[in-house]
């Protein structure tokens, strides 16, 4: 736990405030050196603003609030549901899946992108409301069922803990997870978190439960996991996290071999969910569908990356 007397206190929450935001846009923010502000973990006040739960495409469902994407598989066995964010964000998501029409309590599988609090917190809870299982990529496990006291960036600061919750099934890179005639696809992306996890399916436009049950054409659907660089992450020489810059060059690499039609994240913000939405119209052309955005993202973010790792290598961190 960090000590700060007042003043400092209150540069902290400015800088937490600022640096936040610029990492749920999508930016790499970088803070000033050795700021203690570097250990907390990011927030953003939309993160707990409600946002109108919609469906993206087939059996693919929005339930996330305005800063934090949560996505609802349907299923005539059940559900599969993609991050459960704040601990406070649960009572959200559980109402913008009721007034999608679905129940709660018929989410039988809980997935996540990575092991941050703002997209697990809320897992024990899911868990205990839902008997889900909960199914989490390799690396990350030891931080979720620690509370997050194991993450290598914000295991020390309280503002990244949360309560722990008992992973049912590992996950390994390209592991498939099915219900329903559904299968994801996981992908190993790391960097943002050593298990950080990309998230592939085939969903087909009018679909009910997966691309075999009717409908037009058939569509990749792909969740990114995060590929972004946080305020105070350190590429060169970082002693907890060797490999990191290694494993963003795996990332990309990975991000860039995905086919994409449907562009999703872990942050609405990704892919622009609120401008989509926003141009959502019985008959008109499905604005999720946008490969381009998809390359242009991950071109983006690549570059952000390697801009970074070379102001550190040239700064000698």
């Amino acid at each position: 736990m960090m000590k700060t007397n007042m003043g400092s206190t209150v540069l902290l929450l400015g800088l937490i405030f600022l640096l936040g935001a610029g990492v749920a846009r999508g930016q790499s923010v970088a803070p000033p050196q050795n700021s203690a502000a570097a250990a907390i973990a990011p927030t953003d006040p939309g993160w707990t603003v409600a946002f109108p739960g919609h469906r993206v495409m087939g059996n693919v469902y929005y339930v996330g609030s305005k800063g934090l994407a949560s996505y609802l598989i349907t299923t005539a066995q059940g559900h599969i549901l993609i991050n459960s964010s704040l601990g406070s964000s649960v009572d959200l998501i559980r109402e913008s899946v009721e007034k999608l029409g679905f129940k709660f309590s018929d989410v039988k599988i809980l997935l996540i992108s990575h092991a941050h609090f703002d997209h697990c917190a809320g897992s024990a809870r899911v868990k205990e409301l839902t008997g889900a299982k909960y199914m989490v990529m390799d690396a990350d496990v030891p931080v979720v069922e620690s509370g997050g006291k194991l993450d290598f960036q914000y295991g020390d600061s309280a503002d990244g803990r949360y309560k722990a919750a008992k992973v049912d099934r590992v996950l390994h890179d390209g592991d498939e997870v099915k219900l329903g005639g559904v299968v994801l696809v996981a992908h190993k992306t790391p960097g943002h978190t050593r298990g950080c996890t990309t998230w592939t399916m085939k969903v087909a436009e009018g679909a009910g439960s997966g691309p075999d049950s009717g409908g037009g054409k058939v569509y990749d659907v792909v969740m990114v996991g995060s590929p972004n660089v946080n305020p105070g992450y350190r590429l060169v020489g970082n002693a907890d996290y060797p490999e990191m810059a290694r494993d963003y060059e795996l990332t990309f690499r990975v991000l860039k071999s995905l086919p994409c039609d449907v562009f999703l994240g872990a942050h609405g913000s990704y892919y622009g969910m609120e401008e989509k939405f926003a141009r959502l119209k019985d008959g008109a052309a499905n604005p999720f569908v946008d490969p381009a955005g998809y390359r242009s993202y991950v071109a983006e973010r690549e570059a952000a990356f390697r801009a970074e790792l070379g102001r550190q290598k040239v700064g000698g961190e």
